[in-house]
């Protein structure tokens, strides 16, 4: 698989991948980050979804997580798209 034009740049740019690196660990680091991330891995434990799966943790209207395709769950977009 070819690598993507960001992921280029930070091969090429050490510095660059530095900062990058630190700012998303502060992100990562952030109260309301750590609970996104600790209720969307309890979502996809209770959904059976393992790593490698087929079927992402989709998010429905209501606020409901549903075991979904991963190609269309990623497909639809979500907040990049709209």
């Amino acid at each position: 698989m070819a690598l993507g034009k960001t992921a280029k740049y930070y091969r090429e740019n050490p510095e660059a991948r530095k900062k990058h690196q630190e700012t998303s660990k502060k992100a990562a680091a952030k109260p309301e980050a750590i609970k996104k991330r600790t209720e969307a891995n309890k979502a996809r434990k209770e959904l059976g979804l393992k790593k490698g799966d087929q079927r992402d943790a989709s998010h429905k209207p209501g606020g409901k997580i549903v075991a979904e395709h991963r190609k269309i769950n990623r497909g639809r977009g979500g907040a990049l798209k709209r």
